[in-house]
């Protein structure tokens, strides 16, 4: 992993919060929760290689619609390289599941005719934790700073932006330094219903039973959740990918109703970087 010297300290913002007693074993939540890995929708062949969505006729990308669904322009996406001899987040010779990549290049870029959100640019795309936490409710947020002292993450990167039809996305990359650690915080969450932790924009949230199996990646755990209604003016989608030493976390909020098809394949595309 590439380091940054003029990263800011993620931490800056937790030192003050007191230790956690240790957490109790989590393996059988761990394999319960494993369903939500399925097959791959995109084939890719090393890193470096080139993919996209919006090249590919409604039959190739199962579950993400047609163009006139909705579906995004996304730009030709690149995994960053490795550096040499270095494996893969899920490659056996790898048994932390370290992403090597400079974390912010593993970031989805923004589609075509989106404005970007200059909040979560960072400095040197290098996000303090308290902008992240900031999309959780005060209490909420409050909690979940104290699981990231526990966890101790790395390095937090991220990207958002807005498209013309008023759909705003964030999406958050959380590194961790070790497999371990981040599936601790993963599993902690989500349940099998709805987030364990409330964001600010949302209200109550039920697991999304329509996301596409097919179009779930394998070695990415994913949960899916959507608000239910009545939801106000807006509704909110967000997602929970894990893959080696890396939480992301996905959230898509819309007024009249966030779209399926776009959210669907926002998803899918960071899964795929991820994996």
């Amino acid at each position: 992993m590439t380091t940054d010297t003029n990263q800011p300290e993620v931490f800056d913002d937790l030192a003050d919060v007191p230790p956690q007693p240790p957490k109790k074993d989590r393996r059988v939540l761990r394999a319960t929760l494993r369903w939500v890995s399925a097959v791959a929708v995109f084939a890719v062949v090393g890193a470096g290689t080139a993919y996209g969505v919006t090249r590919l006729d409604r039959t190739d990308v199962p579950g993400l619609g047609t163009h006139s669904d909705g579906r995004w322009t996304y730009p030709t996406l690149v995994r960053p390289p490795l550096p040499s001899g270095s494996p893969g987040p899920n490659d056996a010779r790898n048994p932390a599941g370290n992403h090597f990549a400079d974390l912010r290049k593993l970031v989805l870029p923004a589609p075509e005719g989106a404005t970007a959100d200059a909040a979560l640019k960072g400095s040197g795309g290098w996000l303090p934790a308290k902008t992240f936490l900031a999309e959780f409710t005060a209490h909420d947020g409050d909690e979940l700073r104290r699981k990231l002292v526990d966890e101790a993450p790395r390095h937090i990167t991220a990207r958002g932006w807005t498209t013309p039809d008023g759909t705003h996305t964030r999406i958050y990359l959380l590194q961790f330094g070790t497999a371990a650690a981040a599936d601790e915080l993963s599993h902690q969450l989500m349940t099998y219903s709805s987030p364990t932790f409330a964001l600010r924009d949302g209200d109550q949230y039920e697991l999304d039973q329509k996301f596409p199996d097919r179009a779930r990646i394998d070695d990415v755990t994913l949960a899916s959740y959507a608000e239910l209604r009545p939801y106000g003016a807006e509704q909110v989608r967000q997602a929970y990918v894990t893959s080696g030493d890396t939480v992301g976390v996905i959230i898509q909020s819309r007024k009249g109703g966030a779209l399926a098809v776009p959210y669907q394949q926002t998803v899918t595309l960071q899964s795929e970087l991820l994996a």
